[in-house]
């Protein structure tokens, strides 16, 4: 047990920091402090030493010289257990500090303003604050490190039922805290100057930080354990930050797949609507309004529809909750519902189903250039999002039958759509709506097959999108006794010649695009 005779307090973040100061003037503990912290200290009654009284230097360079000197850090760093550290103190005028208290200026509140100035964001990097952190957590058997208004109930229950003394293991905790604490606050200085000005490379080190959101039910199986972290603040309206406005706790499901679902309604600027099973959409069409857009969207698959996440990119009316209703009544079940906001009336529609999630996000702001991050076992890939769009001139034409405006349209929306689903895709569409995906196979021409078995007797007159060329003709031939009128798809295979041949032999326009979208 260590009795806490003196204590160091400077603090940004002013939170309850009068209760615990009055608890340790009760127990007869010397406080120092700097500044503002000092200043409120003793508006409200408490008697407190002045740092540069204790050490005999004046706060400097407008503050940003506080309490590097030595009679602070030999106080903090000193083992009082061996005889030659307290010799050298005692010589020098050191006593020793106890406990500190201290929190750090708000740099990632500050760097999160939309006009944040480079400038600011310096100014904003504390020095003295981390220093007698880490100080203090590197010598936790004599001294305690408070890092957070959360932590000082406990420690004031702890100095009032121990007679105003802490445990090491106590002490030992607070220190493990104030590292990873430190290590945050660095963490999000090095980002957010990493990604200040010209950025054409990643980086050599790469350094993360996420704060735990909740603890899950269980992960993707139920005999997985699972948490969810997330970053400190969002990055863009994302599912991570999403307000859940119904139902039960989300799953590890239901976030993966919810995420999947706003991420691609985002890439589309027409009311659009993506239905989510398993990560991938069984429908997504983009309409006049968004009732259309569900409607659409659903008649791709309805039976792989049962158990979806469905997501929107405008405000949810009544008229669209009264279809996601019908189609729940007519035993199509919908777990999840993401959008940018609900009207009232909307929400109290949906939330009849009282274990339906319903999330709002924000306005949305189209898809983001976000940099996305694939875990292995032992490592970490990074890449850019695949952002990359194509319009109508950027089409190479290869086939003798050129496409319609309209095929060209239907075209376009099936590309960007692809891209959402796992490789290897075939997409199949109908003006802007799905009306077959063939998913995740491991053959281009398995993927096709099953893509025109759920289109049914849509294929005929839809166009396809291939996420990346066709190695050889078959995959064309199914398209073309199908009766798919226009195909969109990378090229680049040394098959091309084959491949148009065979396009030109069923009357099909085929138009190249010059890059893949492969989504492992």
């Amino acid at each position: 047990m260590k009795k806490i005779k003196r204590a160091l307090i400077s603090t940004y973040d002013k939170t309850n920091l009068l209760q615990i100061a009055s608890i340790l003037v009760q127990n007869d503990v010397e406080i120092l402090s700097t500044g503002g912290t000092a200043k409120h200290l003793r508006d409200a009654g408490i008697e407190i030493i002045d740092v540069s009284d204790y050490t005999g230097f004046p706060e400097m360079l407008q503050g940003r010289v506080k309490t590097l000197h030595p009679k602070i850090h030999g106080g903090l760093l000193a083992n009082w257990s061996n005889p030659e550290h307290a010799n050298q103190a005692i010589d020098n005028g050191i006593k020793p500090i106890d406990m500190v208290i201290c929190n750090l200026y708000p740099f990632e509140e500050t760097v999160a303003k939309p006009d944040v100035t480079l400038s600011e964001a310096i100014e904003n990097i504390d020095i003295g604050g981390p220093t007698m952190i880490r100080a203090a957590a590197k010598n936790y058997k004599h001294v305690a490190v408070l890092t957070n208004p959360e932590q000082y109930q406990e420690i004031i229950n702890d100095l009032d039922s121990q007679d105003g003394c802490l445990t090491e293991e106590r002490r030992f905790g607070l220190a493990k805290t104030a590292f990873l604490h430190t290590a945050h606050y660095d963490s999000a200085i090095a980002t957010y100057l990493t990604n200040t000005g010209n950025r054409d490379e990643f980086d050599d080190v790469l350094t993360l930080t996420y704060r735990k959101a909740e603890s899950l039910r269980y992960g993707e199986n139920p005999h997985q354990k699972a948490v969810f972290y997330r970053t400190d603040t969002s990055p863009a309206p994302c599912a991570a930050w999403a307000q859940q406005r119904n139902g039960p706790p989300l799953s590890f499901n239901n976030i993966l797949d919810l995420d999947a679902a706003l991420e691609i309604v985002k890439d589309f600027k027409k009311p659009t609507c993506a239905i989510i099973k398993h990560n991938n959409p069984c429908g997504l069409a983009s309409a006049d309004n968004l009732k259309d857009a569900f409607t659409n969207a659903l008649e791709c698959d309805r039976t792989s529809a049962f158990g979806s996440i469905v997501g929107l990119n405008r405000k949810v009316t009544i008229q669209t909750a009264n279809t996601i209703r019908d189609a729940s009544r007519s035993g199509v079940k919908i777990e999840a519902v993401i959008a940018p906001s609900y009207t009232d009336k909307a929400l109290h529609a949906l939330s009849r189903v009282e274990n339906r999630r319903i999330l709002e996000t924000g306005p949305l702001s189209g898809s983001e250039d976000i940099t996305q991050f694939r875990n292995v076992t032992g490592g970490l890939l990074l890449q850019e999002q695949d952002s990359h769009d194509v319009a109508k001139d950027d089409l190479q034409l290869v086939t003798k039958r050129k496409p319609t405006d309209t095929e060209i349209e239907s075209l376009l929306f099936a590309w960007k759509a692809c891209k959402h689903v796992k490789s290897n895709c075939i997409l199949l569409a109908q003006d802007t709506q799905t009306v077959g995906i063939g998913a995740g196979q491991m053959s281009r021409v398995d993927a096709a097959i099953i893509a025109v078995r759920k289109a049914g007797e849509k294929a005929k007159d839809s166009v396809l999108a291939s996420d990346a060329f066709f190695s050889f003709p078959d995959g064309v031939e199914i398209a073309g006794e199908a009766g798919i009128q226009a195909i969109i798809q990378p090229g680049g295979s040394v098959n091309d010649e084959s491949v148009i041949e065979t396009a030109d032999s069923y009357g099909i326009a085929m138009v190249f695009t010059g890059v893949r979208h492969f989504r492992h």
